[in-house]
């Protein structure tokens, strides 16, 4: 394995920046920035399994963050818009899907692609946002605990370090 990579994973593994790095990856890839975080998470996880719920807590708390900031985006565009055109009927269908649903759409808020603006609308309708905010927890909490539980178990010797 090439040096740099070692001394990388070795770096996130470490206790002072893996959990930190994980909430920080976790929230960024929940804004509307293209990232993904489930590597991140299975990789620390895979350097030491000890950290396996620690990681799924962190993950999700740095998530939730996200896509509360993305909420907070939307809501503040919405009241630009506001301001900006004077209000037409909105006829798209991730507008009236959200509305129709209501805060409970935010369970969606882990799904590739469709997550991340979902808090976004949610924060646009003005959708109650504690309530929210416990979805979208509970939707990222699931992701996290199904596809880095999954890979655990389904790809025990993904990374291994030394021979």
């Amino acid at each position: 394995m090439e040096a740099w990579l070692h001394s990388l994973l070795a770096a996130l593994a470490l206790p002072e920046y893996g959990l930190s790095t994980v909430f920080v990856v976790s929230m960024i890839s929940a804004t509307l920035l293209p990232m993904a975080s489930v590597p991140v998470v299975f990789g620390l996880v895979k350097l030491d399994p000890s950290l396996f719920w620690p990681a799924i807590v962190v993950a999700t708390a740095g998530n939730t963050a996200g896509g509360v900031i993305s909420y907070w985006m939307g809501l503040g565009a919405e009241k630009a818009y506001e301001k900006v055109v004077s209000r037409k009927p909105m006829e798209a269908r991730a507008l009236e899907w959200a509305k129709r649903w209501g805060p409970p759409a935010c369970l969606l808020s882990w799904l590739p692609f469709v997550g991340d603006p979902l808090c976004a609308v949610a924060g646009w309708l003005r959708l109650p946002f504690w309530p929210c905010v416990f979805y979208m927890a509970v939707g990222k909490f699931l992701r996290y605990l199904v596809y880095v539980g999954g890979a655990m178990w389904f790809m025990p010797g993904a990374l291994q370090l030394g021979p």
